[in-house]
């Protein structure tokens, strides 16, 4: 008996795809028989892994709204329309909060949130035109939930993609349209690698009930669950991928 991936057919565009949580989900995306269009800034590696999953690769980089709207309605109308948009591209560092510029601020949310809001308007125009029930799966972070020293700018950021994506799920569900965030934990990818010890993996790890740190593949499974009609009835939530370090 041949069983039809679950995903077979799917068009889905992957913001920050070219590596990290972002390359994990188009990689398990297309595993299960969704094509793929990755938009990145980092050309050589975005090239290099839209072709190993099969996709196409737009470079952008999202702290410019029109490049972002034309590089996503370019990604779009390479695939022919679009049913699941995954914004995963995001950016982190580390500030103490009497520290924290304007500037600093201004960059972490164009990048975190405003580049959301174009990738979701283009998307969701694309979905209504064409009477597409898509899906949005916005990536936020734990730290929307509970903080962390020195990472307010960040948090705040992702908080916004909370806000954002229950926003969106309100809005669109009447086109049948969902929007899920997710939430990850402490995922051991490149972002924050300048900054990790190994005492803080040991540390980090201690605080999961589990006892170790996320990989991009644990966030990746739910990604793709979200994308599939599994999720259909699923919407508006923040759903933690954190090994039991956050549980509300």
């Amino acid at each position: 008996m041949t069983t039809t991936p679950r995903l077979a057919g799917k068009r889905v565009v992957v913001t920050g795809g070219a590596r990290g949580i972002g390359g994990e989900i188009a990689a398990r995306v297309a595993s299960e028989g969704a094509r793929v269009a990755i938009l990145d800034r980092l050309v050589a590696e975005g090239t290099a892994h839209a072709a190993a999953v099969g996709g196409s690769f737009h470079e952008v980089d999202l702290i410019d709204p029109d490049a972002t709207a034309a590089a996503t309605t370019a990604a779009i109308d390479a695939l022919g329309g679009v049913d699941v948009l995954v914004n995963s591209a995001g950016i982190f560092t580390l500030v103490p909060l009497l520290e924290i510029t304007v500037q600093d601020w201004n960059t972490m949310f164009a990048i975190n949130a405003r580049a959301m809001l174009t990738t979701m308007q283009v998307a969701v125009r694309r979905m209504i035109a064409d009477g597409t029930p898509g899906k949005i799966i916005n990536l936020a972070s734990m730290a929307a939930k509970k903080g962390g020293q020195n990472e307010a700018h960040y948090a705040a950021s992702k908080a916004a993609v909370v806000a954002l994506t229950r926003v969106a799920a309100l809005e669109w569900g009447c086109h049948g349209i969902t929007a899920n965030a997710l939430c990850p934990g402490y995922i051991l990818t490149d972002m924050g690698a300048t900054t990790r010890s190994d005492h803080d993996i040991a540390t980090w790890s201690s605080y999961s009930p589990l006892g170790r740190l996320g990989q991009a593949a644990d966030v990746a499974g739910v990604a793709a669950f979200l994308a599939s009609a599994d999720a259909d009835y699923l919407t508006g939530q923040a759903i933690n991928v954190t090994g039991g370090m956050v549980m509300h």
